[in-house]
């Protein structure tokens, strides 16, 4: 019996480990790596109040993500760890920093809905869009990935992409890229670092 009982537990710990790493259900995605090596630079798009350009934040450690508001679970993942960091920060240290949303489905993404996406996370957190080819020469910059896959969901399509939040130090250089689900507090311990750079 005792051993029934330990060949059970083996076969649902191994059961547990594949449905972790091998299986995913319908709906969820993985994240894609890097399409190259990041190596960051400045640029303009359109956000709600207006063309931005990263050389306008200079002074503040700057967030970046690529992402889009229809992601089932990718991007909510990043943008709630994020946020958990970003209420983290004093009120002084929360004025030096700014996080920008890149969608990579500007077809979909007003910039309308934009605002209202990423104010759900945070108010520091802006979305930006573009034409696609202003978009994909963002990406480029930073070695972000995306592809449209159409699927039978209500939205027709999902976009496949990379996840990576870059930090970007006060002098608007590149500081870091951080995994996806890298937890609050090291997404904290890494804006406090970049801070220290500017």
């Amino acid at each position: 019996m005792k051993n029934i009982l330990v060949g059970i537990i083996i076969a649902l710990s191994l059961l547990l480990v594949w449905a972790i790493t091998v299986w995913q259900p319908s709906g969820i995605h993985s994240p894609l790596g890097l399409a190259e090596a990041p190596r960051g630079g400045d640029f303009t798009l359109q956000s709600p109040d207006g063309p931005l350009a990263l050389r306008d934040l200079k002074g503040k450690v700057v967030l970046l993500y690529f992402g889009y508001t229809f992601c089932p679970d990718i991007c909510p993942t990043s943008l709630g760890f994020t946020s958990q960091a970003l209420v983290s920060l004093d009120k002084t240290e929360q004025e030096k920093v700014k996080m920008l949303f890149i969608t990579v489905d500007p077809e979909r993404d007003t910039l309308d809905k934009l605002k209202a996406y990423t104010a759900y996370f945070h108010p520091s957190i802006m979305g930006l869009s573009g034409t696609p080819k202003e978009i994909a020469q963002v990406a480029k910059l930073y070695g972000a990935s995306h592809s449209k896959q159409n699927t039978a969901s209500a939205g027709g399509y999902v976009v496949d992409h990379s996840a990576y939040t870059y930090v970007i130090a006060p002098d608007g250089s590149l500081f870091k890229a951080l995994d996806h689900g890298t937890p609050p507090a090291q997404v904290l311990e890494a804006i406090r670092a970049a801070m220290k750079q500017g």
